[in-house]
């Protein structure tokens, strides 16, 4: 066969094939390397101008180190370090990365392309307007983040207004006329790359920092970085909460344990109470059967008033014992929730956690009492006072 029975179409194949096999060599096992695609990159050495990395591939990435300073211009990596870095292309074997684009030389072009691409680029927020700020990008082009764009919650526009945020570029038209940012956007990557982190270390009973998020009446939501969750009201304390806000607000950082994971439907719980000491660790040990306590009524029910006598303890102080004798039809006739009062334990359950109670002016007559026994009605009842007074009134005349 003759030279000349080859067709241009099989040289341009042959072009092709050598293009991609060199492609394939550069690229090494790993995945291509395409324009805007997100890498994790090993420091392997940091230079005045240039830093190199490992990016997986056959051949090192090249990266500004001006991109590895802080706010204060100082280099805030070392050697062996691993960040996220976009791939912007190839030249001679180099391969070019970038963590954002920024610094006043960016133009629509540099824009458009990280749109295209994806890539984050640097904007300052400068100025609230309808619906939003406005964003002054590199190059002194002008964009537009929507409020709900700012942050993963609600801002004050004030607290924003000369902050300098990376974004996505999420509309790009008329030239660079038009232009519509994100940094919400970047900040759900961030969170998706800590989710997938999550889902393979974390487990039920695990104590983990967390940042309260928002409050409600029925519990408490909780960020621990990656995923939020409910912190039931219920779970705050061992003893009863009336009201949340008097025990935690919102930005607040403390540690929970992992109640229950969910991760088909997104749904996680917490508990703050799983990480205090048990108080009922003291009954028994320095609350003990016929000891005197001081203690506060927290809630009245028909057969009697529980009594706190440390946060996470209540006892119960029974209808009968109310009385001194005479049948009321209510513990609210007699006492009210807040009242504080001098108790005595006349008997602790610790397998159902109940502890039994009686005035102190009723030392002499403790007896067992239920919880779950109903008063009788009479209509003779006094006040607490008018009880106590009659009471001292009866052992006077003993006396005598």
């Amino acid at each position: 066969m003759s030279d000349e029975s080859f067709s241009n179409d099989d040289m341009n194949a042959d072009e092709e094939s050598f293009a991609e096999m060199f492609e394939a060599s550069l690229a090494g096992v790993g995945e291509p390397l395409v324009p805007g695609k997100k890498i994790e990159a090993t420091i392997l050495q940091i230079g005045s101008d240039w830093c190199f990395l490992d990016v997986g591939q056959k051949g090192e990435g090249v990266l500004s180190s001006a991109e590895l300073l802080n706010a204060d211009g100082e280099i805030q990596y070392v050697v062996g370090d691993k960040i996220s870095a976009y791939f912007l292309s190839r030249s001679g074997g180099e391969l070019r990365f970038t963590t954002k684009i920024g610094g006043s030389g960016s133009g629509t072009e540099q824009l458009e392309n990280a749109y295209q691409s994806g890539i984050p680029v640097d904007g300052t927020i400068e100025k609230e307007i309808k619906g939003g700020f406005e964003i002054k990008l590199a190059g002194n082009i002008r964009a537009f983040c929507p409020f709900s764009q700012t942050g993963l919650r609600p801002t004050e526009p004030t607290d924003l207004i000369g902050q300098s945020l990376p974004f996505k570029i999420s509309q790009f038209s008329e030239r660079g006329r038009n232009i519509v940012v994100s940094h919400r956007a970047i900040l759900d990557e961030e969170r998706e790359q800590l989710r997938v982190g999550l889902r393979e270390s974390l487990k039920e009973g695990m104590v983990v920092k967390g940042t309260v998020t928002n409050i409600r009446d029925f519990g408490a939501f909780v960020d621990i970085g990656g995923i939020e969750g409910l912190l039931p009201i219920s779970e705050i304390s061992y003893g009863r909460v009336e009201d949340i806000n008097e025990i935690l607000n919102v930005d607040q950082e403390l540690e929970v344990a992992i109640k229950r994971i969910d991760w088909d439907n997104n749904k996680f719980s917490f508990s703050l109470r799983d990480t205090l000491a048990n108080p009922w660790n003291k009954v028994g040990s320095i609350f003990k059967v016929g000891g005197q306590y001081p203690g506060k009524i927290s809630r009245l029910a028909q057969f009697g008033a529980f009594v706190t006598l440390e946060d996470g303890i209540d006892g119960l102080l029974h209808i009968s014992k109310l009385g001194d004798g005479q049948r009321i039809r209510h513990p609210q006739d007699v006492v009210q929730v807040g009242q504080q009062l001098q108790v005595i334990i006349e008997k602790i359950d610790l397998d159902e956690r109940r502890i039994s109670l009686a005035l102190k002016s009723e030392a002499d007559e403790i007896g067992e009492t239920s919880y779950t026994e109903a008063p009788a009605v009479s209509s003779s009842f006094g006040s607490l006072g008018d009880l106590l007074k009659a009471s001292q009134q009866k052992k006077d005349r003993k006396r005598r």
